[in-house]
């Protein structure tokens, strides 16, 4: 339903000349003194206007143009308006995050103006409290976050609006009765995507059009789809994208095969998850001499289809990622590729870019080669089927495994010497019936032939960023891109130790970043098999910083290298992609060949949106478990299952499962008392029950209600 415009009583407390120079900033050109007495005539005469307006000009803060206009001085623009992205809090109140300023700007729910969470916008800044409290109001959207949005329609006599699924300072959108006799088969509660086409001027709802009918709510299908939709995820491939992807032969010519170092006589295997379409990676062994080996890492070589520039390059970059939800994967790339052109399938000849490393017995790397070449997978394991040959013995190529998983160790125990965090983050996985519906959850297991990949993976991207690192152009380093993480800010660090030393455990982390990790990692064996394992572990990782892509490379704290990028998976990345274009291009330069200079900005603006989609990404597997998660208790609402207490609030605690890890919310009302808050130890105290709760605390709940919609699970003590 529409919503009622607050009128905004704010604008009358402000100063007159306040007010004169926040309409000024309002305005990218120079303003008439007739609009500034319109608009500002509930607040003073026409005469007293024109006198401080006379004032602001003699003070040098407003300059009068030639045509009789006014506008704000270059200084004062400098000061007062800023450009960034809106961060929407779930009550409407907004922070926008700008680049170099010391602080977010807080904006009040009422002077948001038309602006939706991701926007990027132009705030005036109307007060400054201190360094760290400034407050604004959002002028101006210079672009939106997303092209459309997705919701629930709701139909009214002759009209409807669209919910959206994100209700994070987000409006109903509007749907005018044309767009109703247009979609005749539409029903009250339908799933559908819209884009808004205008706003008018004095309407507090946005005007959308129907892009896409997604079907009933609460749908698997349907859910699924309005997850990646809402999450800017197209959910095809245009025509003519589709038919450049077929356009390709299926083998390479001799010209092409004869121009690249060729490994198909190497034993070389690939090891996947089981339901595993595309093989991004596989690995080449071959022995030198007595205790020396030539280990290949062979990454599917997208970027020899995909060129730059190319309509198949544009529109890998606007997804920049493949998404992974709970039944099914979005492409970055059109199935043509990902699954048979690039996919390093068993049995046949496929094009690559390999990091080849002379290793001995220890696991020191004593020379490297980087090209491209081309390799026959001998064989396609599963993890299974390599951890079953990693354990018997028996199966093919388990001499070659053992040596692997030997070399791994090695490589693993000098990672974790030098720096490398140990965080064992878990994985749900679903057991789901043909039509999607959960039967079970479960978590994916690590074991060795997970981390055998994965070591070797990490050694492949370490060993390309210090290559592409090294290079020059005179003076000047060469511009690539890297895969940074930051060290964790030390105000989270200290909140964990205060509530690591709440479950009686010593823990003093150091000041000094490079001493963190050792003293991690030490907390973390402590650890092992105690109750409060997973809720601490998770707590330990949100205390990071968030690692991302960039042309600046300051090193990767989580794992202690100096040096790291993405080279391994360019079939599901884009910035793997662009460092395969860029490892090429260096190695043609190193061979003498005149190449051009890779533009750093340009890269820094790829690397910026592959963060950004990396990160919807995440949040829509997030939102797709969350999903399967509710649907899964939805047919246990009145059973009781263990919990631990995950999180406390004011008006609720958060209670997670052991077994399925669907995390509900025990409302404080439920449990009929007076509590004690203390947020210092983050804990509750029930008057009434005499009863303390703590984080991590074991407890038996009774699931009282699921929320498909708002992916809520209410649940109440079972044992109150």
């Amino acid at each position: 339903m529409a919503k009622k415009k607050r009128k905004n009583t704010d604008s009358g407390r402000l100063p007159l000349d306040q007010q004169l120079l926040r309409q000024l900033a309002k305005s990218e050109t120079p303003v008439s003194s007739k609009n500034l007495i319109r608009k500002l005539s509930d607040q003073a005469s026409a005469v007293k206007i024109m006198d401080r307006l006379h004032r602001l000009v003699k003070a040098g803060e407003v300059l009068e143009t030639p045509s009789g206009k006014y506008k704000l001085h270059s200084s004062k623009v400098e000061h007062m308006i800023v450009t960034g992205t809106v961060d929407m809090t779930a009550s409407g109140s907004a922070y926008v995050v700008v680049p170099g300023l010391d602080s977010d700007i807080f904006v009040p729910q009422a002077k948001t103006g038309r602006a939706f969470d991701g926007d990027k916008v132009r705030v005036v800044i109307t007060q400054r409290k201190s360094r760290s409290r400034v407050e604004g109001e959002i002028v101006e959207v210079l672009q939106r976050a997303k092209e459309h949005y997705v919701g629930t329609l709701e139909i009214n006599k002759g009209y409807a609006f669209v919910v959206p699924m994100n209700r994070r300072g987000m409006r109903d959108i509007f749907l005018p009765p044309s767009e109703l006799m247009e979609h005749t088969a539409l029903e009250h509660g339908d799933r559908v995507a819209v884009e808004i086409t205008e706003w008018p001027h004095r309407s507090g709802n946005p005007v959308g059009r129907i892009l896409h009918i997604l079907g009933p709510a609460e749908e698997n299908d349907t859910e699924m789809r309005s997850i990646l939709l809402s999450a800017g995820f197209p959910l095809s491939f245009s025509q003519e994208v589709l038919d450049l992807a077929e356009g390709f032969p299926e083998h390479a010519d001799e010209a092409e095969i004869a121009s690249r170092r060729d490994f198909r006589s190497t034993t070389t295997f690939t090891i996947d998850p089981e339901d595993a379409k595309d093989f991004d990676d596989a690995i080449s062994v071959r022995e030198i001499k007595a205790g020396r080996w030539e280990i290949g890492v062979h990454i599917a070589d997208v970027s020899h289809y995909v060129l730059p520039g190319s309509l198949l390059d544009q529109e890998a970059y606007k997804r920049a990622t493949s998404v992974y939800l709970v039944d099914r994967v979005n492409p970055m790339l059109p199935e043509r590729l990902s699954n048979e052109l690039c996919s390093l399938r068993p049995l046949e000849d496929k094009l690559v870019f390999s990091a080849v490393f002379e290793i001995d017995q220890k696991g020191k790397v004593h020379q490297e080669w980087f090209g491209r070449g081309i390799i026959h997978s001998n064989h396609r394991f599963t993890y299974e089927q390599a951890q079953s040959g990693l354990e018997t013995g028996e199966g093919p190529f388990g001499a070659e495994l053992k040596l692997l998983n030997e070399l791994a160790e090695r490589l693993r125990e000098k990672r974790f010497a030098e720096g490398s965090v140990s965080f064992e983050t878990e994985e749900v996985r679903f057991r789901l019936d043909a039509e999607g519906k959960p039967l079970g959850i479960y978590l994916k297991e690590r074991k060795a032939s997970h981390m055998l990949v994965e070591d070797f993976m990490l050694l492949a991207n370490r060993k390309v960023a210090a290559y592409l690192s090294s290079v020059r152009d005179g003076d000047a380093l060469w511009p690539s891109v890297y895969r940074i993480h930051d060290v964790p800010d030390p105000e989270k660090l200290k909140n964990f130790e205060t509530t690591v030393r709440e479950y009686g455990y010593k823990l003093k982390l150091p000041e000094n970043p490079q001493a963190l990790p050792a003293v991690l990692n030490a907390f973390m064996r402590e650890l092992e098999g105690q109750p409060e394992q997973a809720l601490l572990n998770k707590m330990a990782v949100r205390t990071m910083a968030k690692a991302i892509y960039t042309t600046d490379n300051i090193g990767h704290f989580g794992l202690g290298f100096e040096h790291y990028t993405h080279f391994t998976s360019p079939i599901r990345r884009y910035p793997d992609v662009l460092v395969h274009r860029l490892l090429a291009l260096s190695l043609q330069k190193a061979a003498g060949q005149e190449v051009q200079r890779p533009e750093k900005s340009r890269l820094e603006g790829q690397c910026h949106h592959s963060s950004i989609m990396e990160r919807r990404a995440m949040d829509a597997e997030y939102e797709s478990i969350k999903y399967k998660q509710a649907e899964f208790l939805r047919d246990r609402v009145g059973e009781e299952f263990d919990g631990v207490v995950s999180g406390i609030t004011t008006w609720g605690i958060f209670v997670e499962l052991k077994e399925s890890r669907c995390e509900g919310m025990i409302r404080l009302d439920s449990i009929g008392s007076e509590f004690v808050h203390n947020e210092k130890k983050n804990s509750l105290f029930a008057v009434d029950h005499d009863r303390w709760f703590k984080m991590g605390d074991a407890l038996r709940i009774r699931v009282q209600d699921v929320s498909l919609a708002r992916r809520e699970m209410t649940f109440v003590l079972a044992d109150l």
